[in-house]
């Protein structure tokens, strides 16, 4: 079965299809606006769950060794912090139905 790609237009788009009463410029600017604060709750170290979908939290990865794929040389990876996100219950349910 072939992976389908839907990126944020196609989701405004179908938005703005299956709703009448939102105009697609109206959708665009709720979309990037939910986007905004996750980013901003999640670079304060806040943790957003949105029920019924999943939640997004950061983690913290410690300083390690790496390699450089083109060079085959070590290389030191600073520690850094980055976004996960865990799915609910109920969407991995969805998938597997």
């Amino acid at each position: 079965m072939p992976i389908n790609k839907m990126n944020k237009s196609d989701i405004v788009f179908n938005i703005t299809k299956k709703s009448n009463s939102f105009s697609q410029v109206d959708v665009e600017k709720s979309i990037n606006t939910i986007i905004e604060f996750i980013s901003e709750s999640l670079a304060m170290n806040n943790r957003v769950e949105l029920r019924n979908f999943g939640s997004f939290s950061i983690r913290f990865r410690n300083k390690r060794l790496s390699r450089n794929p083109k060079m085959g040389t070590s290389v030191f990876v600073e520690a850094k912090n980055y976004p996960y996100f865990r799915a609910s219950k109920n969407l991995k349910q969805s998938l597997n139905k």
